[in-house]
């Protein structure tokens, strides 16, 4: 009975007070940046934010398959998105340093905007067409250069019905290009902490699990894109449709 009002405190206290700790992170990003763009503080500093942030509603997060990860290797991680609460979930659990791409709309802050790029995000304006790819391909170099793996949401959007939508094939191609492997990741829980359009974050569990990474040396985008986005799509779906069977969700 009372969890609603209860969140719904919450949320309101914290959230306000989190903002500010954002900011706070975002100065002594672009400050720091100024001097040292690659600085491992800014790892640190992500790791501690997305921690914080996790502990707002709170999140209970169970992860498998971190075995699979070699923190040494840089790889395109495919995740499904069900809820914000998937960004900083990645950033805490998964071993190894990782860069998003995320839409324009999430640079509109411009503090925030000036330390996302400072640390690595990767802008993506769809509108641009030609001009996107490009700022897509820079943000890779950059990447590349600073060892960060790619952070990339086949789907493109937030799942509003708790099914994973199709796949769009850029972070596949991404991976073929690069000769990075896929590391799938299957996240399931998150949309009931917080769903899309709903301004209450509420307490709950989640879980991700980690699937054997797929390697793409020798592939073609001509040949191999189709059947690679096919499979990690169908496998993604399969062990989701057993995440969510398991939660009751």
């Amino acid at each position: 009975m009372l969890r609603t009002p209860l969140a719904g405190i919450r949320t309101f206290v914290l959230v306000p007070l989190f903002f500010l700790l954002t900011l706070i992170f975002a100065a002594v990003i672009v400050v720091y940046g100024a001097f040292r763009p690659a600085a491992a503080i800014h790892d640190k500093i992500l790791n501690v934010w997305s921690r914080l942030f996790l502990r707002i509603p709170p999140v209970k997060i169970e992860v498998f398959g971190i075995e699979k990860v070699d923190p040494t290797q840089r790889y395109v991680v495919a995740s499904n998105h069900l809820s914000m609460y998937d960004i900083p979930l990645l950033f805490q659990w998964l071993p190894l340093q990782g860069r998003y791409l995320a839409k324009k709309e999430v640079f509109k802050i411009p503090l925030v905007a000036q330390a996302m790029r400072t640390v690595g995000i990767i802008e993506v304006n769809r509108q641009q067409g030609g001009s996107s790819r490009q700022a897509i391909n820079e943000g890779v170099r950059v990447a590349a250069e600073r060892g960060h793996s790619l952070l990339v949401y086949p789907e493109g959007t937030r799942s509003t019905e708790g099914e994973l939508l199709p796949f769009h094939k850029g972070a596949f191609r991404i991976a073929i290009d690069t000769g990075l492997p896929i590391l799938p990741v299957v996240i399931e829980g998150t949309e009931r902490v917080s769903k899309p359009g709903s301004k209450i974050f509420y307490p709950g569990q989640a879980s991700m699990r980690i699937l054997d990474p797929i390697e793409t040396t020798g592939m073609t985008n001509k040949e191999d894109l189709n059947p690679l986005v096919i499979r990690v799509e169908a496998e993604m779906n399969e062990v989701y449709a057993e995440m969510r069977l398991m939660s009751g969700g």
